[in-house]
């Protein structure tokens, strides 16, 4: 049996402490578990349907004709009559 009243040894703490890669591998480890919880519950989609590509059609010396179906904008002015509020001014007579 080890007898620790005369242990030169048994007063000493030993604390051991995590780096800065432990740290970074643990905030690492929880944002997987977050984003593999988005793609589980549906929160989160990598959906990839659709998305069709243009079509491109050239011939020698002209420039390609392309099909893309893209919005609309509308760009134009119009006339338009605002009513502007009138501001009085008081007049306190010390001047």
């Amino acid at each position: 049996m080890v007898d620790v009243r005369n242990d030169p040894y048994a007063d000493r703490v030993v604390v051991r402490r995590g780096g800065a890669g432990r740290t970074i591998a643990i905030i690492a480890i929880l944002a997987l578990a977050v984003v593999g919880l988005l793609f589980a519950t549906g929160f989160w989609k990598a959906d990839v349907k659709g998305g069709d590509m243009p079509e491109v059609s050239v011939k020698g010396g002209d420039l390609p004709k392309v099909d893309v179906d893209s919005k609309a904008v509308v760009v134009g002015t119009k006339k338009e009559e605002i009513d502007v509020p009138t501001v009085g001014v008081k007049d306190n007579g010390g001047d």
